[in-house]
């Protein structure tokens, strides 16, 4: 069995220069020590953490919202989500936009995911909660995140991930996950 002593010697940030930044995204010059002492000038992009909610209706039934991305310039379904404000936990992210993006809340929550969604390039945490007992609670406020919304039973996820309709990924770790968890 390797040992910490066996393993090789990561590589190391000598120094970094920040070549962009606005309050939404940051991008980097590094220069790393390679594990074998060679050197390399690395580019780097850190974002805003994100939290997303996978709402499970009693029926087994997942609320996704039908969106056009314009970075990618396609439509898929995806679930409710956003960035994490300063000072904010991913929690209350995920539970404000839950209400704000389908007006439900959750009758109970738990955190079933952590990634990076572009590792080695990306730094921006992602969590994933999973909202068991969907609540209404009013109408949803922000009202132009979505061209439509619609309760997907949980069994039809993998055909549409199949055909190319689910695609961003915070959406395919949640369902995902989410299956994991439920046998499905």
């Amino acid at each position: 069995m390797a040992t910490d002593d066996d393993a090789p010697m990561s590589p190391r940030v000598l120094g970094e220069r920040v070549v962009y930044d606005n309050e939404w995204v940051r991008a980097f010059r590094a220069d790393v020590e390679l594990s074998g002492g060679d050197r390399a000038v690395h580019h780097m992009v850190k974002l805003k953490p994100a939290a997303v909610m996978v709402l499970l209706d009693d029926e087994d039934r997942v609320f996704l919202m039908w969106r056009h991305r314009f970075v990618a310039d396609s439509w898929g379904w995806e679930l409710p989500g956003g960035l994490v404000d300063v000072g904010e936990d991913p929690e209350d992210t995920a539970l404000r936009e839950l209400i704000e993006e389908t007006g439900y809340r959750c009758r109970s929550m738990r955190h079933i995911a952590r990634f990076q969604p572009i590792v080695g390039v990306v730094d921006s945490w992602h969590d994933v909660y999973l909202c068991e007992g969907a609540e209404r609670a009013g109408s949803p406020t922000e009202v132009t995140e979505s061209q439509r919304n619609e309760w997907v039973p949980l069994s039809e996820i993998s055909r549409l991930i199949q055909r190319g309709e689910i695609w961003s990924s915070g959406t395919l770790v949640g369902l995902m996950q989410t299956q994991l968890i439920r046998g499905s």
